[in-house]
């Protein structure tokens, strides 16, 4: 199979892993999991001014990954501004981060800025090098993708509590349940970039593998 432009891997802890970070997991994990979800959904709103003074000044800002304006300035203008591009990246490493330490796949606290062990990198992308016309319908051809992942993230759920006892009890991660989980995560980032951050036009494969 030819590699994916998208590429995704965590590294295997062949070491002991904390067991007790890893026991108390979903609680350890709510700080990070909240800042996570005031980047990826926050937004702030700022007025001034009242009734008797007609000048006002408002101020919005929200996060989260960047679709719409991506897809609109590919259709008409075909260029990914780069600043865009950087941040659907990173934001998506930190995620990954996030989800892999909730996945116990690492016990190291998820970093706002340095990799650790997830990798995630997308290709380098030039808007003329993209199809500017197939970011309208890559939501409607990834939907095969969308369903098998459905079922793909139901089973990962019950390959991460089995590992949650198998570190509880021996310390380490089962080398096949971890790569089931990781060419799960693989597969959903590859999607993510084929669809949602549109940095690619190569169609995800129907694969775990790397």
């Amino acid at each position: 199979m030819e590699s994916h432009p998208v590429t995704f891997s965590v590294e295997y802890p062949d070491r002991p892993l904390d067991r007790l970070s890893t026991a108390l997991r979903i609680f350890w994990v709510i700080p990070i999991a909240i800042i996570l979800g005031l980047i990826d959904q926050g937004s702030a709103h700022f007025a001034h001014g009242g009734p008797d003074n007609r000048t006002s000044a408002e101020l919005a800002a929200s996060g989260g990954t960047l679709f719409l304006p991506v897809l609109l300035m590919l259709l008409f203008r075909q260029k990914y501004p780069r600043w865009w591009y950087d941040w659907n990246l990173e934001l998506n490493r930190f995620s990954n981060r996030v989800l892999a330490y909730v996945s116990l796949m690492d016990d190291r606290y998820p970093s706002t800025d340095e990799h650790q062990a997830v990798h995630l990198h997308y290709p380098e992308v030039a808007g003329p090098e993209l199809n500017r016309w197939l970011p309208l319908v890559k939501w409607i051809l990834a939907i095969p993708h969308f369903i098998v992942l459905f079922f793909l993230g139901i089973a990962a759920f019950f390959v991460v509590v089995f590992a949650w006892f198998a570190i509880v009890f021996t310390g380490h991660y089962p080398r096949g349940a971890f790569d089931f989980v990781e060419g799960v995560m693989r597969w959903g980032n590859r999607v993510a970039g084929y669809a949602v951050t549109l940095v690619t036009d190569a169609y995800p494969p129907f694969a775990l593998s790397a």
